[in-house]
């Protein structure tokens, strides 16, 4: 495929993986849209059968090939989700894959793509370091490259969502989308102005990675070294991107890593769902900039659901910590016997569930004669913890909350 990319060419790719991948749910959620002042419409893309929208992109590049690109095989650069896409579809189809991942991919992500097949090789301490060693492999080896973004027939798949999306949702007015190298927006914003010419299509970054955002408004903004939004911590732009984003893109907005982390609790409580951080930041979005999204019908793309689980654990706790449900108290009681159960049994009866305790005597500036307790409870929120606290000081402690 040459030239730029056209409706012509994403229609062809969505005939191409009719029956291949699925046309995944596009769902309204009632309680999003209360909470955050629009209509807000999920594209459940984390339930393709790899977690992961990049299964179009790379299916409509290789179902293209020819029967000698086949035969020596493909070669893809992915922190993870391209990487199962590829991985799979070519196993599905009989062609050998070789996939180059940063050396701290997550380990969910490397043992999947192992999964199918594929032979994985670990180089580089950042996407970027993969690429540059991946492309001089496939170029050793003789093998296609399927690019996770910078390739026009990937992108042709990756637009294949929006067809979907506004043939299930109309009415959509706008569509949320994130953005890393620009395979998924570029596409998406093609078939949606096609399909609906005055719909607005606004891309998402973490301020971690704001390659796109500085290129389209001009600005100079530093990236950082991570992001919990590893699919879209992409340090620059394709070049067939970018000129896609500048035409065909009305706004890049930038979400914090905070943020992120709200919005994937938020779609784990409500809509109980689980995505990766690049899959929240379209929800990030509406909740970091509620005015700019107010009574508009919202299309978010749930872009990949492929989370490490200890990850999903700490955001769960975080999140937990940050609205009441679980805080840690600081007492300081008498160190005499019973002095303890007597401070555990009162707060049981105020309804805070101990969930650990640690006592100090030697590292604490308290008297000798009494201890400091560290105590984590489980809570109904901030207010319950403020009443406990007043219940714990009409009872004769020093109490405090200190996390």
């Amino acid at each position: 495929m040459t030239g730029t990319l056209t409706i012509t060419d994403i229609r062809a790719a969505a005939a191409r993986l009719r029956g291949q991948v699925l046309d995944t749910p596009c769902l309204p959620s009632r309680t999003l849209g209360e909470l955050l002042g629009c209509e807000v419409f999920l594209k459940f893309e984390n339930h393709q059968f790899t977690a992961s929208f990049k299964e179009r992109g790379a299916l409509n590049k290789i179902a293209q090939l020819s029967a000698q690109e086949r035969a020596r095989g493909v070669l893809a650069v992915s922190a993870g989700n391209h990487a199962q896409g590829v991985a799979y579809h070519a196993q599905r189809l009989g062609i050998p894959a070789t996939i180059v991942m940063p050396r701290f991919a997550p380990a969910v992500k490397v043992e999947r793509t192992r999964g199918f097949g594929a032979d994985v090789v670990l180089e580089g301490d950042s996407f970027d370091d993969a690429r540059t060693y991946g492309l001089a492999l496939a170029v050793e080896r003789g093998l296609t490259l399927v690019h996770p973004y910078d390739d026009l027939a990937v992108i042709a798949g990756q637009g294949t969502i929006a067809l979907e999306m506004l043939a299930a949702q109309p009415a959509l007015d706008t569509i949320v989308v994130a953005v890393g190298g620009g395979g998924l927006i570029s596409g998406v914003a093609t078939a949606a102005r096609a399909v609906a010419p005055a719909i607005e299509v606004v891309g998402v970054q973490t301020e971690r990675f704001p390659a796109v955002w500085n290129a389209v408004h001009s600005a100079q903004q530093p990236g950082g070294q991570a992001t919990i939004a590893d699919g879209i911590g992409v340090r620059s732009p394709g070049a067939l991107t970018l000129p896609l984003i500048r035409e065909r893109v009305d706004d890049v907005l930038l979400v914090s890593e905070d943020d992120i982390e709200q919005a994937i609790l938020m779609l784990l409580e409500i809509e109980k769902t689980v995505v990766e951080g690049a899959g929240a930041v379209g929800l990030a979005a509406l909740m970091k900039h509620r005015a700019r999204f107010a009574g508009r019908k919202v299309g978010l793309i749930l872009c990949g659901g492929n989370i490490e689980p200890l990850v999903l654990a700490e955001i769960i706790q975080r999140g937990m910590v940050r609205s009441g449900r679980l805080a840690r108290l600081r007492l300081d009681l008498r160190d005499v016997p019973g002095a303890l159960a007597d401070m555990a049994m009162l707060l049981g009866r105020l309804g805070a569930n101990i969930d650990e305790i640690q006592h100090q005597r030697a590292f604490t500036s308290l008297s000798v004669e009494r201890a400091q307790i560290d105590v984590v409870v489980h809570t109904r929120g901030v207010a319950h913890i403020e009443e406990v606290l007043a219940a714990l000081c009409e009872q004769g402690y020093r109490a405090e909350r200190v996390g």
